[in-house]
């Protein structure tokens, strides 16, 4: 079922205004609407915090339709794709200029304020309803002792500690310098001044890990292994390897998650394979299930699919580079990506069309990631030239992994340009980026060996399919060597052992998770983590610049872009006497 729950963290109060009573116990927990307005009285009970709990994973993908915009996208796609070489702003030059400002590094406007004071409200929004839930919680135990029992308690309890992590993480590797909230609080104008944030976060995974069960009946709601698998996340994060390898390796090795068979299977609208076993966290994404704008579907990627001319009608935004399109070269005889060998790699600068492309050497995960003139664009036919809106300013390409399949059924029967939304779901951590973790973690260790076998893991999914014609669901997937996948000549291969230079295994293991985890909401973030953001992203402007002339524009990446400037409206708000409890980040 659905619930909807609003606060505002401004200064220091947070209101209940709506959140449903109606049973918890659906399939989909996250199905229904919202079904009536209740006071606090009314939810003291067991599915009134059921219904609070629900309405913090909402804020997953904090949208239009509750209080955000594009800036709150659950897949992140404006801060980690449009912010590095993965993805341009796209559509055309008019159209929210306050991505570009963020893409040009011009962090200071207030038209780039208004989508970090978005992503900074919906962070905090999330750390509202988790600590509501918590101190609903409490009270209705301390009150009626009977209500809930101590099973269901503890799972509640695990379930609202660990998306308070999360969304404290998602403010962390934004801002670094971040207050911390608890259920206690009652003066929201704390200081980030000498905090631990990262300590804190593994604190609430920890318990969240003692708490939850290994498995739950909802589909969607965190777990043991959810928790333990984003701890192991965090510490990559903070540069805990040690503790990183132990935590993730358990996962590996005793957890529930897996591969998917094929990548087809990942990013999908097809119901049998949403929350498979490669979906560790997902915004789960609904349409037609009474809310009548489909905000309740993956409303924070409406504006990423093709233009008018293509089957989904608007709006044309997050366009895959030329960097990144040529990035998916391979090397014609390993199967290894080009740019390891090849500094010619990033030559190509026109467009990769199926006629440009028929005969080059090509990681298949391409034609899954990014939309290609003359390519199937899953079973919606071929990608054409009249489907990008401003071909001189965002390129020839569209995204891709967050299209639904036409065979899928997935498509909003509602809501502005209902072919922009669907209930296909939208993954915010899945299981090859633990597994990427986990690699660089061991290459960060000496333990090369064991992260080559990691890597390889992933690309031999990586081969087990490519885009097919598209003509039905049966052959949107087929063999990368299928004679029907004219436009490019698939392979894929596997680095030879052993691995003994660490220099060599680091890049290995960055590059594989470029390929992987393209247009997914992580580059910009690895970029910085890694501490190579200046070189790779002005290296890349240099180059881009002369494809797409408005990045010539762009100020050039120094050290203070390693952290987004708090929002100086949320600095003011957290003003106390005159004093700013909210101190702002270096160089801002």
């Amino acid at each position: 079922m659905k619930a909807l729950y609003r606060s505002r963290l401004l200064s220091g109060t947070a209101f209940l205004i709506l959140v449903t009573g109606a049973t918890y116990a659906c399939g989909d927990f996250l199905e229904g609407a919202p079904q009536g307005a209740l006071d606090e009285q009314t939810l003291a009970n067991q599915a009134g915090v059921e219904g609070t709990l629900i309405a913090a994973y909402r804020v997953l993908d904090w949208n239009n339709g509750v209080g955000g915009d594009w800036g709150t996208a659950a897949s992140n796609w404006v801060w980690g794709d449009v912010t590095s070489d993965d993805s341009y702003k796209g559509s055309e030059a008019s159209d929210q200029p306050n991505v570009t400002d963020l893409e040009l590094y011009n962090w200071t406007t207030g038209q780039a304020e208004s989508y970090l004071n978005d992503k900074w409200r919906g962070s905090y929004e999330g750390v509202v309803r988790a600590n509501a839930t918590i101190k609903l919680l409490n009270a209705v135990v301390e009150n009626n002792p009977a209500e809930i029992s101590q099973a269901n308690q503890e799972r509640i309890r695990g379930e609202a500690l660990f998306l308070r992590a999360h969304f404290h993480f998602e403010a962390w590797r934004m801002w670094a310098n971040i207050p911390y909230y608890t259920e206690d609080d009652t003066d929201f104008r704390k200081s980030n001044v000498g905090v631990d944030p990262v300590a804190s976060i593994l604190s609430d995974l920890d318990q969240a890990i003692q708490l939850l069960p290994a498995t739950q009946n909802d589909v969607g709601r965190a777990t043991q292994w959810t928790a333990k698998a984003y701890k192991g996340r965090v510490q990559v994060y903070s540069g805990d390897y040690a503790g990183a390898i132990t935590t993730l390796g358990d996962v590996r090795t005793s957890g529930p998650y897996a591969l998917e068979q094929d990548f087809s299977r990942v990013w999908t609208g097809f119901q049998q394979y949403s929350n498979g076993p490669e979906t560790i966290l997902a915004y789960q994404a609904s349409a037609n299930d009474g809310e009548p704008d489909g905000n309740n579907a993956n409303y924070g990627e409406r504006l990423n699919f093709p233009h008018s001319g293509s089957p989904f009608g608007c709006c044309g935004f997050h366009q895959p580079t030329q960097n990144l399109v040529n990035f998916f070269a391979v090397d014609a005889v390993t199967g290894l990506p080009l740019a390891l060998t090849d500094p010619n790699w990033n030559a190509r600068d026109a467009n990769l069309d199926a006629t440009a492309s028929a005969a080059m050497a090509l990681d298949p995960r391409l034609d899954w990631t990014v939309g290609r003139d003359g390519v199937p664009y899953k079973d919606w036919g071929a990608h054409a030239p009249g489907w990008i809106r401003a071909p001189a300013y965002g390129g020839p390409y569209s995204a891709k992994k967050s299209a639904y399949e036409s065979a899928s059924g997935a498509v909003s029967n509602v809501g502005w340009v209902n072919t922009q939304l669907s209930s296909m779901n939208i993954h915010i951590y899945r299981y090859a980026d633990l597994l990427l973790l986990l690699a660089e973690a061991n290459v960060e260790a000496g333990s090369l060996e064991e992260a080559r076998a990691i890597v390889n893991e992933i690309r031999a999914r990586a081969g087990m399919a490519a885009q097919g014609p598209g003509t039905s669901s049966s052959n949107i997937a087929v063999a990368i060597n299928d004679p029907s996948t004219t436009w490019a000549d698939y392979q894929i291969g596997l680095y030879p052992g052993p691995w003994t230079d660490q220099a060599a295994a680091r890049t290995a293991v960055r590059y594989e998770r470029r390929l992987e985890l393209a247009m997914e909401g992580q580059r910009f973030f690895d970029l910085r983590r890694w501490g190579i953001a200046e070189q790779v992203l002005n290296a890349y402007l240099a180059v881009e610049g002369t494809r797409r002339p408005f990045l010539t524009a762009a100020t050039a990446f120094t050290a203070r872009y390693n952290l987004f400037p708090i929002p100086p409206i949320q600095i003011e708000l957290s003003r106390v006497e005159g004093e700013d409890r909210l101190q702002q980040n270096p160089g801002w």
